[in-house]
């Protein structure tokens, strides 16, 4: 029997085994849209759009949230993963209206003028089912600490609580 013969039960075998692993991992959701933009008011840290984008796994939903309109006051700054961010946003289902909560401590270093990249948050607060839809919490302004619909912690330099309100719905609201 040839060398090749001997090998072919090895790769049909570890063939058979990728496909398998396939088949039982959990398949990817779309969100749609996987953008949306909203304007939220920081107070300080500034007011404007900001970027949120959605993922969906399939066993864990998230939110990265970017914007340059948002930023760091000038003299502070923040360590990579030294921000613990909250989004509140308001779910959708079958007709029924509640919240859903979006929470992590994931950042790149931030200083002064850097514009915010907070997230990926993942889905810590409440449920979410394929197509269920969210959008931003709306509140009326100034934010503050029992009035919010996104906070910013830093503690590492600086230590400050942000409390942020969106100001209008997203552009689109998102359905998972």
């Amino acid at each position: 029997m040839s060398s090749n013969r001997r090998h072919i039960p090895l790769v049909l075998a570890a063939a058979c085994s990728a496909a398998g692993a396939l088949a039982l991992a959990p398949a990817a959701h779309a969100v749609t849209p996987l953008t949306a933009t909203a304007t939220y008011d920081c107070g300080a840290w500034g007011s404007g759009l900001a970027t949120l984008t959605a993922t969906d796994s399939g066993t864990s939903k998230s939110i990265k949230i970017t914007s340059t309109a948002i930023t760091m006051p000038a003299g502070t700054s923040a360590d990579p993963n030294s921000i613990t961010t909250t989004l509140k946003l308001t779910k959708t289902s079958g007709g029924v209206t509640s919240q859903v909560q979006f929470s992590g401590k994931t950042n790149p270093g931030l200083s002064g003028g850097n514009p915010i990249t907070l997230g990926p948050l993942k889905l810590t607060s409440g449920t979410l089912a394929a197509g269920d839809s969210t959008n931003s919490v709306v509140l009326a302004s100034p934010p503050s600490a029992t009035n919010w619909s996104l906070q910013i912690v830093a503690s590492s330099p600086t230590s400050a609580t942000v409390p942020c309100v969106a100001t209008a719905n997203q552009s689109a609201p998102f359905v998972w």
